[in-house]
C-alpha cells in the first residue's frame, strides 16, 4: 500500500470521506485550521457537503440536523470552539445521534494561545455539556493514527449512535508524516432511524426532549447501557516494554512518542521501564492498568495539562501503587532529557537497581 506524505489534520479528512463521511460543518482556529480547509477542497470531489459555519455553535446544530438524516458527518475545532459545542454535542448524545468531532487541542483556558497542550482533555472526556451523557474519545499519536483512528470513530458512532471525538495535540495535527489508506471505501448508507423524508422514514423521531421524569430516567439508562458496553468491548491502549517493568510510564498523543524514546535510553542503563498509552481516553483502559499493576512499583504520568489525565489513572489504580506526575503547560512539551532525568531520579530514590546490577550481584 502505498503511503502519502502529509500533515495529521489532512489524513483526518482523507479518512473520514473514506469512511463515508459526506457533510462537513465547521468553522476554523488554530491549531485544527487545515482540516476546515482539506474539508473544503476534497468534499465536493466526492458529492459532499462543505459549510464553513458563521460559528462553532451553527456548526454542531447543523451536524445535528445533518446526522439526523442518516449523513455521516463531522466538523473539527480546538479548545474555545469545542467549548462553544458542548451544547450541541450533549443534544446529538441525548438525541442519540452519530457524528465525529475532531479536537486539536491549543494552550488554555480561554484564548490562552497557539501552542500545543493537552487541557481539553476533562472537557472532552468529562463531558462539558449539561446531563448524563458521555462521547467516545481517541487519542491518536501520529498521522497514521489521525486516519486510522478517524475511520474507527465513525464506526463507532454508527455502533453507539453516540458523537466520538478524535482527540490530538496541535503536534499531532501538524506533523507531516507517511500515511496509509485503505484501497476501498465504504459506501454511504441510510439507517433505518433516520428522518430522511421519505414514507418509510415518516414515523421516525430525533429528539433529546423527554418532559415526563421517568421517561427521561428511561432513557438516561438506556444511554448508560451503552456507555457500560462500550467500557466492555472498546477500550484500547498501547503497551510497550512493560512484561518486566518497574517504572510504567503512563501518556497519550505527543507525548507517548517522548516515553517510547525515553524507555529505549532508560533500558539501555538497565533500568525495567515500560509505556502504557490510552488511546481510548473514554472509555478508559482500567484493566490494563490493574494488569500491570501486579508488577510494576510505580507508575509515573506525564502530560502536557494540569493532572487532568493523573485523575483517571488514579481511579484506575485504585491505590494499588503510587503515581507520580511529572507536566508541562502552556504549549510546553516535556522533553526528552527532562522526562529521563525524572526517571533516573525516580529510580534512585526508590532503589530499584538497574537490570545490570542485578545480573552482576547474581554471580557474586
Amino acid at each position: 500500500m502505498r503511503k502519502q506524505l502529509m500533515k495529521g489534520n489532512e489524513a483526518i479528512v482523507r479518512s473520514a470521506i473514506l469512511a463515508g463521511c459526506r457533510a462537513f460543518y465547521g468553522y476554523p482556529i488554530t491549531p485544527a485550521s487545515e482540516i476546515t480547509e482539506a474539508a473544503a477542497l476534497y468534499l465536493p470531489q466526492v458529492g459532499g457537503v462543505f459549510l464553513q459555519a458563521e460559528s462553532e455553535v451553527a456548526a454542531i446544530n447543523m451536524l445535528y440536523g445533518a446526522s439526523s438524516a442518516g449523513v455521516r458527518c463531522m466538523t473539527a475545532s480546538s479548545g474555545p470552539g469545542i467549548s462553544l459545542m458542548q451544547e450541541g454535542i450533549s443534544y446529538m448524545a441525548g438525541a442519540e445521534l452519530p457524528c465525529v468531532i475532531a479536537d486539536i487541542t491549543r494552550g488554555g483556558p480561554g484564548l490562552g494561545n497557539i501552542a500545543s497542550e493537552q487541557g481539553d482533555y476533562h472537557q472532552v472526556v468529562k463531558g462539558g455539556g449539561n446531563g448524563n451523557y458521555r462521547t467516545l474519545v481517541l487519542a491518536p499519536n501520529s498521522a497514521q493514527e489521525m486516519a486510522d483512528l478517524t475511520a474507527w470513530a465513525f464506526d463507532l458512532a454508527d455502533r453507539y449512535r453516540n458523537p466520538v471525538v478524535v482527540l490530538a495535540d496541535g503536534f499531532v495535527g501538524q506533523m507531516m508524516e507517511p500515511v496509509a489508506f485503505p484501497r476501498s471505501a465504504v459506501a454511504p448508507r441510510l439507517p433505518g432511524w433516520a428522518v430522511a423524508g421519505t414514507q418509510e422514514s415518516r414515523g421516525n423521531l430525533i429528539t433529546s426532549l423527554h418532559m415526563e421524569a421517568n421517561a427521561l430516567e428511561a432513557h438516561v439508562r438506556k444511554l448508560e447501557t451503552k456507555y457500560r458496553e462500550a467500557e466492555r468491548n472498546e477500550t484500547r491502549s498501547e503497551a510497550w516494554c512493560t512484561e518486566d517493568a518497574e517504572i510504567v510510564l503512563v501518556g497519550y498523543g505527543i507525548v507517548g512518542r517522548i516515553l517510547k524514546a525515553v524507555t529505549a535510553e532508560a533500558r539501555a542503563e538497565g533500568l525495567r521501564v515500560g509505556v502504557l498509552r490510552p488511546i481510548t481516553l473514554y472509555p478508559f483502559p482500567t484493566a490494563q492498568f490493574e494488569r500491570l499493576a501486579r508488577r510494576a512499583r510505580v507508575f509515573v504520568v506525564v502530560e502536557m495539562s494540569n493532572g487532568q489525565l493523573l485523575e483517571d489513572v488514579k481511579l484506575a489504580l485504585n491505590g494499588a501503587r503510587p503515581v507520580e506526575f511529572l507536566n508541562r503547560m502552556g504549549g510546553n512539551v516535556p522533553s526528552h532529557d527532562e522526562v529521563f532525568a525524572f526517571v533516573r531520579e525516580l529510580a534512585a530514590r526508590m532503589g530499584l537497581e538497574t537490570a545490570a546490577a542485578e545480573e552482576q550481584m547474581a554471580h557474586v
